[in-house]
């Protein structure tokens, strides 16, 4: 049966660092009607990616920010309470873009259906088989173009997308180096997923220096999820005619200062390096192919993969700032 009312978490005002509960807040607010070529979405899980924080700006982006009093943006996973839509039917398991909401209502066509006979959990749309798979996916083997043999340095690399991106670098035959905060989640990538070495940025000392000793043949692709001084670093250790793939550039999200521009950039001409900007939303029409070899790979044990499922809608804000903090341990969730 719908309800009549919803929480929903909402952007009260854009924050000027890390976001807290004056910036976003809980309301209750009535659910709207379902109208047509809509559906009603009672949600399970919902995720917490540092894409978020980008949105609750009004920087220009990718996509347009979130508005003042909308509920924040985000993957979730759930199951149609409601549906004015051929395409859903009540009782279906979907997954696609909604919010931070018990309820989320939107166009079914920003939702897809999880298949009946998967044998995997439906969270896992919102990791391996969403955006955290399938961003490394075609990353690296699409917009990174990488070859066996090849060397590829992956920052935050026991995050969700740089520890996957890693492992299918592997697979297919390149030497992988990752860079992290803790000699944890160093060896965490070396010893269990299979990273040639792994840098901890915070105890290496010089940070150029560190990945020269780890990558004496030069680095071949760099994945770049976190900007800042670690770009300029890597920009210094590029062979001729290397790749870095800008995904995302954490490390200056909740600056409050204008960003200067890396230090290091005349290197992209110096080496001829290619630069590409890359959104995985790009590849909306290739997810299914996606989607079948990484569950083939996690079937055949190949990959491995780490969750942080926080429970509780309430605890949904002080969940999303542990990305800040590197205090996730895997994938970050909410369990509604």
């Amino acid at each position: 049966m719908k309800p009549a009312s919803k929480k929903s978490w909402i952007l009260k005002q854009r924050p000027a660092s890390v976001p807290n509960r004056d910036d976003v807040d809980i309301v209750e607010v009535d659910i709207p009607e379902t109208l047509e070529g809509q559906v009603l979405i009672e949600t399970t899980y919902f995720s917490l990616d540092p894409a978020i924080r980008g949105w609750m700006s009004d920087t220009p982006s990718y996509l347009p920010p979130i508005g003042l009093g909308d509920p924040i943006r985000a993957s979730v996973t759930g199951v149609v309470v409601e549906s004015k839509s051929p395409n859903l039917s009540v009782g279906d398991r979907v997954y696609g873009t909604g919010g931070w909401e018990t309820f989320c209502t939107g166009p079914a066509e920003y939702f897809s259906k999880i298949p009946d006979d998967v044998p995997f959990p439906d969270h896992y749309y919102l990791n391996i088989f969403g955006a955290v798979g399938l961003t490394p996916y075609f990353g690296l083997l699409s917009c990174g173009d990488i070859q066996p043999g090849q060397t590829l340095l992956m920052s935050a690399a026991a995050g969700a997308v740089g520890s996957i991106g890693g492992q299918i670098a592997k697979i297919k035959g390149l030497r992988v180096v990752g860079l992290a905060g803790s000699e944890d989640k160093c060896n965490w990538v070396t010893d269990e997923l299979g990273f040639d070495a792994c840098i901890n940025y915070k105890t290496c000392g010089d940070l150029e220096t560190a990945i020269r000793s780890a990558c004496p043949e030069g680095v071949d692709v760099f994945f770049d999820n976190v900007g800042g001084e670690t770009l300029d670093a890597a920009l210094l250790n590029l062979n001729k005619d290397a790749t870095v793939v800008f995904c995302g550039s954490i490390s200056t999200y909740n600056s409050s200062e204008p960003v200067p521009g890396p230090y290091n950039w005349w290197q992209v001409l110096a080496r001829s390096v290619t630069v590409k900007g890359y959104l995985i939303s790009d590849y909306v029409p290739r997810f299914g192919e996606g989607q079948a070899q990484l569950a083939e790979w996690v079937q055949a044990g190949q990959i491995q993969f780490k969750e942080h499922i926080v429970d509780g809608f309430d605890n949904c804000l002080d969940a999303y700032n542990l990305l800040f903090e590197g205090k996730n341990t895997g994938k970050l969730m909410v369990k509604v």
